[in-house]
């Protein structure tokens, strides 16, 4: 059976359904891959990426590409490559779907240093993305299949830099903030 609409798998901020206005987005998983953040040449700071790993799954969320149209979906995930993924990805729709996943090449991470750091403010977007779709067992394992926490982050609550920042709760924030404290990331003050 030939696939039908193409969707693509997000595992970050798309997680977050306060973020987009995607259609049809449903939870999912995508086996054979992690997340990490990298920084390249192309930001100043940090993001997100899924990197291959075959003994690894991890949880996100599966929407509908606006209008199928995969060249307007590529511009605004200029920084990735988009890979096909149907095969490793596990979701609801009924269907044959051409799956793709957004990821950083290669040939673009550059070697970790303190001069490209992690947004607080994004972090706070991706976890309250997973405490709200995933629970707490799903937001931590979130972390847990998250590799680069060895990376600086910078505390932008006060004046968020990520474009698409949510306000969270007193308990999102409190349990973000214990799960960094319990990684030992170093978090340092905005300037």
């Amino acid at each position: 059976m030939p696939p039908t609409d193409p969707y693509f798998f997000g595992y970050g901020s798309l997680v977050n359904r306060a973020t987009h206005d995607f259609a049809d987005p449903r939870p999912a998983t995508l086996t054979g891959w992690r997340r990490a953040w990298r920084h390249t040449d192309l930001r100043q700071v940090a993001f997100l990426t899924a990197i291959p790993d075959a003994g690894c799954t991890i949880e996100g969320m599966i929407a509908r590409v606006p209008g199928a149209d995969w060249a307007a979906l590529d511009e605004r995930e200029w920084a990735y490559d988009r890979v096909p993924a149907s095969d490793a990805v596990s979701h609801p729709v009924e269907g044959v779907l051409d799956i793709a996943v957004y990821a950083v090449p290669d040939h673009r991470h550059s070697g970790e240093t303190s001069d490209y750091p992690i947004l607080l403010s994004y972090v706070d977007v991706v976890v309250q993305g997973y405490l709200r779709e995933f629970g707490t067992a799903g937001a931590d394992r979130f972390f847990a299949t998250t590799e680069g926490w060895d990376l600086t982050i910078l505390n932008d609550r006060a004046e968020p830099r990520y474009p698409r920042h949510q306000q969270l709760s007193a308990d999102e924030t409190a349990f973000v903030d214990e799960r960094l404290a319990a990684l030992g990331v170093r978090i340092v003050a905005a300037e």
